[in-house]
């Protein structure tokens, strides 16, 4: 994937004295005052701001925020708080811009100015031509660097990139696109893939997709019961899904036709309700009863896939394999994350669920890359072609 960005722009001298647009994911959450209680994507858009100013370049900025209804202003939809924020971070004043679209407004090198919510502009979901065209003609450079909105084809997302001078990528999407490429377009093997979550239906394609590539697919959850009927196991009153019991079975002798493995837990942790204070009993998958619900893959599971994962040489992970969040249940969810710190391969891990896991058990410096993005991380393991990155990919190419 041949992509043009910013840091490029920016070491060639074409950012001085230009107007800078860059498309950022500031979408935080906010509490009944309006107050900002998690700052991390404000933090995280930083770097490519100071590296627009200190290229001395004029600098606006803009995001989503919430579910704002288009054409419709309402006080708790406004980036005030962020802009109030990313000045504190940057050490000078972020001024809040409203009614941008049509310009007039002043803008100097060194300067950086918020644009309000993005969303609030109609025609910006449904990636408008004209809107597109008056975003472009704010700016000589447009910077997209908003991963979790790479899978979606919005005016400030895409049809900026279509009529800007100059399109790009921004420090974050490059990052991502670095770490993906290294874990899915050129991964040192084995390659092993961690899908997790309540239903194979949500992540069937997912499945699938990697069912090609992968030399190993760990699945936890509720999918993994389904994989456990596929093979034949009980899983008593588990969650599962039987319809879709022939879809694992075909990613089962798929991966198995190819030399790679779908491995089945052996051992599983089982309770009579689904609750914190459940009592958790360890049993081997055939002794599992009716009236037992899977909660976590037993501990005999999880030493080895462990033993698989530190021997891998490359990992992506989406989703805990147990019900992490009540400790009786947390343990394959702990024993897998560790391993993954453990081990040697590059990590690439996403979803948020899976950060979640990773902030509870403090890896978060022993994993190769963390991706910002839910659902674009889930669209580039399905195989697909982000809008974000087509459109930048067609820019560079002239």
């Amino acid at each position: 994937m041949q992509i043009l960005t910013f840091a490029e722009v920016c070491q060639r001298g074409e950012a001085r004295g230009k107007r800078v647009f860059i498309r950022a994911d500031l979408n935080v959450p906010l509490d009944d005052q309006g107050q900002i209680t998690e700052d991390t994507r404000v933090r995280a858009s930083v770097p490519a701001v100071q590296m627009a100013l200190d290229a001395g370049a004029a600098v606006m900025i803009t995001s989503h925020l919430g579910r704002p209804t288009e054409g419709e202003f309402k006080p708790e939809d406004s980036l005030a708080p962020v802009a109030k924020r990313l000045g504190e971070l940057l050490g000078k004043p972020v001024r809040l811009q409203q009614n941008w679209v049509d310009g007039g407004f002043e803008l100097h090198p060194g300067e950086v100015v918020m644009l309000e919510n993005c969303r609030l502009n109609k025609g910006e979901k449904k990636n408008d031509d004209a809107l597109a065209q008056k975003y472009a003609k704010l700016c000589d450079i447009f910077v997209h660097d908003a991963f979790g909105t790479a899978h979606r084809a919005e005016a400030s997302t895409y049809g900026i990139a279509k009529y800007a001078p100059i399109a790009c990528a921004g420090p974050l999407l490059a990052a991502e696109i670095d770490a993906i490429q290294r874990a899915l377009a050129n991964p040192k093997r084995p390659l092993i893939a961690i899908v997790a979550g309540s239903k194979v239906s949500t992540k069937l394609t997912i499945l699938q997709a990697l069912a090609d590539k992968v030399d190993g697919l760990i699945v936890g959850g509720g999918i993994a019961n389904t994989f456990l009927l596929a093979a034949d196991q009980p899983i008593g009153k588990s969650l599962a899904e039987p319809d879709l019991v022939e879809e694992a079975r075909k990613v089962i002798d798929k991966m198995k036709a190819r030399g790679a493995e779908v491995p089945i837990p052996v051992d599983v942790v089982v309770a009579d309700r689904f609750a914190a204070d459940a009592k958790a009993t360890v049993k081997a998958v055939a002794e599992v009863g009716p009236e037992d619900l899977i909660l976590d893959i037993g501990p005999k599971t999880a030493e080895q896939l462990a033993d698989k994962l530190k021997a891998a040489g490359t990992i992506v992970w989406n989703g805990p394999v147990g019900v992490f969040e009540f400790d009786a249940f947390a343990n394959g969810t702990k024993t897998l994350a560790m391993a993954i710190a453990a081990s040697p391969a590059f990590s690439i891990a996403g979803g948020g669920d899976t950060l979640a896991a990773i902030a509870k058990y403090g890896i978060a410096d022993k994993v190769g890359y963390i991706s910002t993005g839910g659902g674009a991380f889930l669209e580039v393991l399905e195989g697909k072609t982000l809008p974000a990155f087509e459109i930048l990919e067609a820019r560079s190419r002239g």
